[in-house]
């Protein structure tokens, strides 16, 4: 999956809000407010994120609506596995400097989750009792 461009993004943003899938030209308007963009443009955006596999497209009538088919989180994982498996050998460098730029929030979101996905191990892996010696 690709990265989004910045209209791709707020075209995602619209879907993510929407609670029931669009059309082409009810993305246009409500993109009107803020962007001068032709019917076509918003299409063909709405096209290339489908193709990305970001969106479902069905059609209703003479129209095709576009909903999610996945979810904001989900993307964000796709797409910072993407930027990691890019880093190559330098992926542990790759996380030591996105960890040394972060936020402080998100540095303690960081922990937080952390500590939870070791607990969770933790609970799941059996623990081993050493073998008594005759």
């Amino acid at each position: 999956m690709a990265r989004l461009g910045e209209l791709e993004r707020e075209v995602m943003d619209l879907l993510w809000a929407a609670d029931e899938p669009l059309t082409g030209r009810e993305v246009l308007d409500l993109l009107s407010p803020t962007r001068d963009l032709a019917y076509t443009t918003v299409t063909t955006i709405l096209d290339r994120l489908a193709r990305k596999d970001v969106v479902a497209r069905e059609r209703r009538g003479r129209a095709f609506t576009y909903a999610p088919r996945v979810g904001r989180d989900e993307l964000t994982v796709t797409l910072m596995h993407e930027v990691l498996a890019s880093a190559g050998d330098d992926r542990t460098a790759a996380l030591v400097h996105f960890a040394e730029t972060a936020s402080v929030d998100d540095a303690q979101a960081l922990r937080d989750a952390l500590a939870r996905i070791e607990a969770k191990h933790a609970s799941t892996t059996p623990s081993v009792e050493p073998a008594e010696s005759p």
